[in-house]
């Protein structure tokens, strides 16, 4: 059975950073694509950044710049540094993944639990 589990949120004020683990099982990790979503209370969930099987990143754009996308395949594990954070990125934040490459679609078949990031001004 696939599963993802994400650690690593917390309370940071602005310009601040988190880094966001996500440590997943159950399935030939270096195979899948990977992503980060996130959703805010009122707001439907958003794509932040994927990682495909070939390491190629795709990021929102309201992240670029700020936020990296990375896997370990030997640890089984993908990671959101998120730097320079703003209010507007406070968020539950869940990792994902799926054989296809949905990109920063919601598509994706297999999701954690989630993380709880807070920004504050």
């Amino acid at each position: 059975q696939v599963q993802l589990v994400e650690s690593g949120g917390g309370s940071v004020q602005a310009g601040g950073s988190l880094r966001l683990s996500c440590v997943v099982s159950g399935y030939p990790y270096s195979s899948y694509c990977v992503a980060w979503f996130r959703q805010a209370p009122g707001k439907e969930r958003e794509g932040v950044a994927a990682i495909d099987s070939d390491g190629f990143t795709t990021y929102a754009d309201s992240v670029t710049g700020r936020f990296t996308i990375s896997k370990d395949n030997a640890k089984h594990t993908l990671y959101l540094q998120m730097n320079s954070l703003k209010p507007d990125d406070t968020a539950m934040y869940y990792c994902a993944a799926d054989v296809f490459d949905y990109g920063l679609g919601t598509d994706y078949k297999f999701w954690g639990q989630g993380t709880r990031v807070t920004v504050s001004s």
